[in-house]
């Protein structure tokens, strides 16, 4: 079995490009520091299965890099003639909020400088075709509301968009997907989308015994959660089997739940403790929906998105493991 130093390395190895160049690589310490908030006596589980559920879930540069490049050149999305493909293709910046759409796209124009040698300005397609990128989908929200505008403002009366993200959960992009096709039908439009990822993550409340993301089975007997799920419109949706998720993102149900269980107390305590938080800054991740939370675990290089538990990003008075650019 590792011992507590190996898995402090371990994670600190996992995210050391973690805001690169804006922070200070995470370190053994900085690991240390942030566990150390929890009780003594669960700190050695929660940092083994976070070196497991990271080592899963942790979206470095390389791999965003490599998975842009190769589907500069997918033929089953740009053809025989991937160059032709590019030319022809029009791309959105449109995101109302943050910098992850402008950044994706910055890397995605290199892999084109670098496969077909041509730069942005030859990429203005008169076909009607775009290209919609970010590095992630949580809820759907934020590509609806992106989209949505632009239907309703300035896109064509035919278009068809390429939606490309490094992940995408699959309850947010069905969300997105069917609101997004009410908006272009309530504008008189056909709009088609095709959904380019590295990886979906389930976490469709129908599937929640199969999710990957942090679902309780239980609330446990802590005060600050009790108090906060009383408080919510309705009970939370709680898992009723052991499981370690479609994508096995964690190493066990017993790692599993220990996760949940801290990160869902840690939560609840840290809402006390900052009361300026939102309300949709839930225990277990932002939601609008009354809920624990929305319970990713997927964080990028490039951010902590605010879906993640409170415990991942949330600052003073509490430390974090993921300091979170706000947008």
């Amino acid at each position: 079995m590792a011992t507590r130093k190996e898995r402090l390395q371990s994670i600190a190895e996992t995210i050391k490009d973690y805001r690169a160049g804006e922070i200070d690589e995470p370190s053994p310490d900085h690991v240390d520091r942030w566990v150390r908030q929890f009780d003594e006596g669960v700190q050695r589980e929660i940092l083994k299965e976070m070196d497991h559920v990271l080592k899963h879930t942790y979206i470095n540069k390389a791999t965003v890099e490599n998975f842009l490049n190769s589907l500069a050149t997918n033929s089953k999305m740009t053809g025989e003639d991937p160059c032709s493909f590019w030319r022809g293709t029009n791309f959105l910046d449109i995101q109302g909020g943050g910098n992850s759409q402008r950044e994706m796209l910055a890397k995605l124009y290199q892999c084109l400088r670098t496969q077909c040698g041509f730069e942005l300005d030859n990429c203005r397609g008169a076909t009607s075709r775009f290209i919609y990128i970010d590095d992630a989908i949580f809820t759907g929200n934020r590509i609806l509301n992106d989209l949505r505008t632009w239907i309703q403002n300035t896109a064509p009366s035919n278009a068809e968009i390429h939606i490309v993200t490094m992940a995408f959960h699959r309850g947010g992009k069905y969300y997105a997907e069917k609101k997004i096709t009410e908006a272009a039908r309530e504008a008189g439009k056909a709009i088609n989308l095709t959904w380019w990822r590295s990886l979906e993550v389930e976490d469709k409340k129908i599937n929640v015994n199969k999710s990957d993301v942090l679902r309780p089975r239980a609330l446990g007997n802590h005060i600050a959660v009790k108090e906060y799920a009383e408080a919510l419109s309705f009970a939370p949706h709680l898992r009723t089997k052991d499981g370690v998720g479609e994508h096995e993102f964690f190493s066990s149900e017993h790692g599993r739940g220990v996760l949940e269980q801290e990160m869902l107390k840690a939560g609840a305590n840290i809402r006390k403790m900052c009361p300026n938080l939102g309300p949709y800054q839930r225990p277990l991740g932002n939601m609008v929906l009354q809920t624990l939370g929305f319970g990713s675990t997927l964080v990028t290089y490039r951010n902590c998105p605010n879906n993640t538990p409170l415990a991942f990003w949330v600052g003073d008075p509490w430390y974090p493991l993921f300091p979170r650019k706000i947008n």
